[in-house]
């Protein structure tokens, strides 16, 4: 039987709606919740997904390593932001009344939990797993002959790249590089009492796996194991009193000033070699560690023994069960997923004149293809004759990327190509340094985006000779153009040759290009932070106004978070007019649903499946002419104010109506949807008698093959002259 979640925790002591005024005052920190510890509770619906028996069983291991993944980078980004401002002094308060130190606190303990629930759920898996004929065992649970196998392997494959590091007065005590799991040695020479320390790194990574298998089943031993049951190939003839495992994790904010930089792109270099050194801010050591290894390691790691350091049971860095989960059972993974050609893309006719055609076509990855749809535009831009210029936004993508070599082609081919790259996508500075140096070695116009400002929309914008002149073609996107994570996340894109997009491209592109600031005209595009942040407000406001009982309001939204306060705030004094607000938010939510008086009629719901929800979605009803909008940004500070976000409007009352499905759908969903409570918790959905079992995933898959079907009857019937295109 299928497990079942967790009542909702408690986040704050005093009741929701102590402390603010029903007739107007909406300042009361109640009234809003912590971001990092409403990101946290989306991390325990991810662990549940890893809980739940519903889940195939290598699925459950891998969200068992997204969460662990999850929590690395919350220390590296979030914890470290926080400890930053503790070590300046900083006391000012969050919205929700919390001081930095609090809030690192109240984390903690949160991230303890999530612990104590990661060791037991990693028993049971490893107890699952073994009746599948997968193992992951321990060094002296394998035969004789299987360790000499091992230890023959780990001398010629893995052990001329370790390197053991004394620890004493005569060595500086070593450095200890992001996320490594290491070895601390307890050594003496025999017949001697005084002993010494050594400091081995697991070289895991660059082709080394995490566990090695043994024999040609999958049978593995973690490398760490396999390293201390061998320790004698470091240390010959000396005696090895004690081995003990920890993993370190550095801050990842190391942000410099850029206005002050006179080269962005060494500046950003230099920064990243300032994270690979930067403070340590959590220490993770194996059960059983000594007090006195533990105390002498937080104190050379300058952190917080009582605080800092998280004792682990059993094995450290859960996120390297991504290799178990890899494995090719296909039983116990989800069914095969292949994203579809989008029903008006499968033709053989030139994109531009089905796009033109068309008007519009809107794209749901992963169900519909990126391959066939954003890959197939920018190939055939780069070798269409036609096509006069190509410019796009580049925030993350893959390294071997089949979108540079278009570009890197159309360049070749004597198109203008411009390409705005975000050097500070974090974590993917140095590949897109790599990327950003291909390109102008290619004689492609790099810019590196608008100083202040990350560059963070999804715009291509190709410029073509038509045959009544230049036309300019469109793509916004939710999603990074990364044809990897289009495979992983659910996100939206948006085809179009509308002539007042095209020219708002322009203008976004210009702006980009140059960082020129004067007053530019959007007509229909939203751009942050110029436009996007008040004309939201504005829209919400307007939707408050309209309501009424006999034209209800209707306010949807669905994003990855929802933080800004500003934005809260105005849904707050709409949901107090009667306004109806659903709000699909992925992560963190600072709004409290169903507080009496104040957002009664607001629901928030989360997502948790199969894709990992990316999309973004605003919609208002206006009084019965609806707008829908998709886009980059999230309702979040930085987003709004800090970054070159873009919404799109969409238009055609046919990609409208796929919008309204994947809402309903996802509003609706019984299986992988969560009900936010008042007081931050989650509780999730169960599906009833006679309830679609399914996910949403599973059924916007299943709507995406029904409409590719349709899409190759269509086509059938154009190639036996059935349906005759217009002529134009």
């Amino acid at each position: 039987m299928a497990r079942k979640s967790l009542p909702p925790k408690k986040t704050v002591p005093e009741p929701v709606t102590a402390g603010w005024d029903a007739a107007g005052d909406l300042t009361s920190p109640e009234l809003y919740l912590n971001r990092e510890l409403t990101w946290l509770e989306f991390n325990r619906r991810v662990l549940h997904e890893a809980e739940d028996e519903r889940t195939p069983l290598l699925e459950r291991v891998k969200f068992a390593a997204i969460v662990s993944s999850n929590l690395d980078e919350f220390f590296m980004k979030r914890i470290g932001g926080l400890k930053q401002q503790v070590g300046a002094g900083i006391q000012n308060l969050t919205v929700d009344g919390r001081t930095p130190r609090q809030q690192i606190e109240e984390c903690y303990a949160v991230v303890r939990e999530l612990g104590e629930r990661k060791r037991l759920l990693f028993g049971e898996l490893l107890t699952l797993l073994r009746p599948a004929g997968i193992q992951i065992l321990g060094y002296s649970e394998i035969s004789a002959r299987e360790r000499k196998d091992l230890r023959d392997y780990y001398i010629r494959n893995i052990f001329p790249l370790v390197t053991p590091q004394s620890i004493d007065p005569a060595h500086p005590f070593p450095f200890i590089s992001n996320l490594s799991l290491n070895l601390l040695v307890t050594l003496r020479y025999p017949r001697e009492r005084e002993t010494s320390l050594a400091r081995v790194k697991v070289p895991v990574g660059a082709g080394i796996p995490r566990f090695l298998r043994v024999g040609d089943a999958h049978r593995f031993v973690p490398l760490e194991e396999v390293m201390q049951h061998n320790l004698d190939l470091l240390f010959p003839e000396m005696e090895v009193v004690a081995c003990e495992f920890f993993r370190v994790t550095r801050n990842a904010n190391t942000e410099r000033n850029e206005e002050q930089a006179d080269d962005l792109l060494s500046m950003i270099e230099s920064e990243l070699q300032d994270r690979r050194f930067a403070p340590i801010v959590r220490l993770e050591v194996a059960a059983g560690m000594g007090a006195v290894h533990r105390g002498m390691l937080a104190a050379e790691l300058e952190l917080n023994e009582a605080a800092d350091v998280f004792e682990v049971e059993g094995m450290l860095a859960l996120r390297d069960l991504f290799e178990i989960a890899g494995l090719g059972y296909p039983e116990l993974h989800d069914p095969p997923h292949h994203p579809v050609d989008h029903p008006r893309l499968m033709t053989d006719r030139n994109i531009f004149h089905v796009i033109r055609d068309a008007g519009a076509i809107l794209l749901q990855h992963p169900y519909d293809s990126f391959a066939t749809s954003v890959e197939r535009f920018l190939f055939e831009a780069s070798e269409d004759p036609k096509v006069r210029a190509i410019k796009m936004t580049l925030y993350r993508t893959a390294s071997d990327s089949r979108i540079i070599d278009c570009l890197v082609n159309a360049a070749g081919n004597g198109k203008q190509v411009a390409v705005a790259v975000e050097l500070k996508a974090r974590f993917d500075e140095a590949a897109n340094i790599r990327l950003a140096e291909r390109m102008e070695e290619a004689g492609i116009h790099v810019t590196y985006g608008v100083v202040g400002l990350k560059t963070h929309c999804k715009v291509i914008l190709v410029v073509r000779q038509d045959y009544d002149g230049l036309r300019r073609y469109v793509h916004v996107g939710t999603g990074n153009y990364h044809p990897g994570t289009a495979r992983l996340y659910s996100d939206l894109g948006l085809f179009t040759s509308d002539e007042a997009m095209g020219q708002d491209a322009t203008e976004l592109f210009n702006y980009l290009t140059t960082g020129y600031t004067p007053r530019r005209n959007y007509q229909k595009l939203l751009p942050a932070p110029k436009h996007l942040k008040r004309a939201l407000l504005a829209r919400i406001e307007r939707e408050a106004d309209l309501h009424s009982e006999k034209s209800p309001g209707l306010i949807q939204f669905k994003m990855n978070a929802l933080e800004d306060a500003d934005v809260v705030a105005a849904l707050y004094r709409a949901a107090r007019k009667g306004v109806r607000i659903d709000l699909l938010i992925r992560d963190s939510c600072r709004l409290r649903p169903g507080v009496p008086g104040l957002s009664e009629t607001v629901r928030v719901v989360s997502v948790v499946g199969r894709f990992l929800e990316h999309s973004r979605i605003y919609y208002f009803r206006n009084g019965g002419d609806e707008e829908y909008y998709i886009g980059s940004a999230d309702a979040m500070k930085r987003n709004l104010e800090y970054r070159v976000e873009v919404m799109a409007p969409v238009e055609a009352p046919e990609l409208r109506k796929e919008l309204r499905t994947m809402l309903d759908v996802q509003l609706g969903d019984r299986r992988s949807a969560w009900d936010m409570q008042p007081d931050g918790g989650y509780v999730q959905r169960m599906p009833g008698e006679g309830d679609d079992p399914r996910g949403s995933h599973e059924i916007l898959v299943a709507l995406a093959e029904k409409r590719r079907k349709a899409g190759a009857r269509l086509k059938k019937k154009k190639a036996r002259g059935v349906v005759r295109r217009p002529v134009r």
